[in-house]
């Protein structure tokens, strides 16, 4: 497996360039990038500056496998607001295209929220209608759509994932499986081994169950998460994809921060090397 950062864990003034060589300097296999509304990848980000960052990561070695994007929350493919939902579908699509030029070949969504005003069942079958607006795209492109399994009150369990996914019918369609994420109500082993081969790409973060709320997530082999079966069941399913650390990484000396990350994936995952 691939060691990897998403870029939230850098401090938010560093460049989008900064960040690739920093990853680089840590240890790092690959970097995941992030839509953002403004800075240096957001929407309406040029082809061309899309494919300078590409370069740049190659010149230093450092992979661009997937994008991810936090717009969901603000504009989630669930709303029954047909604008919000319409904006929500033109943020992924820009999500998708942007991926495709950086070099990505998975993009990381939240398929939607359950609120209190948006019922569970409302959730499930609008998210589905967005997704199935997006399957043409993601094909065309030649990027899959990672459906992660967030703290959204959705989704709740890895069979509803499961099912979710497989009732969509497209290859271009996945989970992008958050280990610290199902902790709460579950248990990382049996997830990866129920959704198996749906899986294109892992977060890892740690939690402290005891704590039990958003609190309660902190840096990997600080909480609860069982390692050496979550490493198991991954090796099983035979992933050999990256495993990306979404933490909050270190508020002074970041970049020694980064390093210490990159040496605790190091020694979870690639123990004898």
């Amino acid at each position: 497996m691939k060691i990897g950062i998403n870029r939230w864990t850098m401090p938010g003034a560093w460049s989008a360039a900064k960040c690739i060589q920093v990853a680089a300097d840590s240890g790092f296999d690959t970097l995941e990038l992030n839509l953002e509304e403004s800075g240096d990848v957001r929407r309406g980000m040029s082809q061309h500056d899309a494919n300078d960052l590409r370069k740049l990561a190659n010149d230093t070695g450092v992979g661009l496998p997937s994008v991810s994007c936090g717009l969901g929350w603000k504009y989630p493919l669930s709303s029954t607001d047909d604008a919000v939902q319409k904006e929500g579908i033109g943020v992924a699509t820009e999500l998708l295209k942007t991926a495709a030029w950086l070099g990505a070949d998975t993009v990381l969504l939240v398929p939607g929220l359950v609120t209190e005003t948006v019922a569970y069942d409302v959730a499930y079958n609008r998210s589905q209608e967005a997704l199935r607006q997006l399957v043409p795209v993601a094909a065309d492109l030649g990027v899959a759509i990672g459906i992660e399994n967030v703290w959204n009150r959705f989704l709740l369990s890895p069979l509803e994932f499961a099912r979710y996914i497989d009732e969509l019918e497209s290859p271009s369609v996945g989970a992008y499986f958050d280990v610290g994420n199902v902790l709460v109500t579950g248990y990382p082993d049996q997830w990866i081994r129920i959704l198996g081969k749906r899986i294109r790409k892992v977060h890892v973060k740690d939690f402290k169950s005891g704590i039990g709320n958003i609190g309660g997530f902190c840096n990997v082999l600080n909480g609860d998460v069982p390692w050496a079966r979550t490493v198991a069941a991954l090796n099983e399913l035979g992933y050999d994809g990256p495993v990306t650390a979404e933490v909050e990484g270190y508020r002074v000396f970041p970049e020694l921060g980064l390093r210490h990350i990159a040496q605790t994936l190091e020694t979870i995952f690639r123990p004898n090397q």
